[in-house]
């Protein structure tokens, strides 16, 4: 089994940052692609950005592009999310998650294993 515990959520200000961390532990060996999802109130939980296991390759949703920057680091069994800019619409529920899938994937159904994740606020 697969453990992710999240951190560095916060309260911020619009056009402030954050940066998220994701720490893995248990079967850290096998090849992950590790993503980040987000869930507001009322609405469904939506893909943000991911990270192939090797780190060469990674993903965003439109609206975070060019103000998020997915990372890793095997070494350390971390995925951190900088976010940059941020925005009141950005306020969520942060969750980290992992998917055994041999292609990386933005759908949260592929994702086998999960953090519990981490409050962002943006106030505006």
């Amino acid at each position: 089994q697969l453990q992710l515990a999240e951190s560095g959520g916060g309260l911020v200000q619009a056009g402030g940052s954050l940066r998220l961390s994701c720490a893995a532990s248990g079967r850290t060996y096998s090849h992950y692609t590790m993503g980040w999802f987000r869930q507001a109130p009322g609405v469904e939980r939506e893909f943000v950005a991911r990270i192939s296991w090797t780190g060469g390759s990674t993903y965003y949703t439109d609206s975070v592009k060019g103000r998020f920057t997915i990372s890793k680091d095997n070494a350390k069994n971390t995925v951190d999310l900088q976010m940059n800019s941020l925005k009141p619409e950005d306020t969520g529920l942060y969750y980290c998650a992992a998917s055994t899938r041999l292609i990386p994937t933005s759908w949260s159904r592929d994702y086998q294993f999960w953090g519990r994740g981490t409050q962002v606020t943006v106030s505006s």
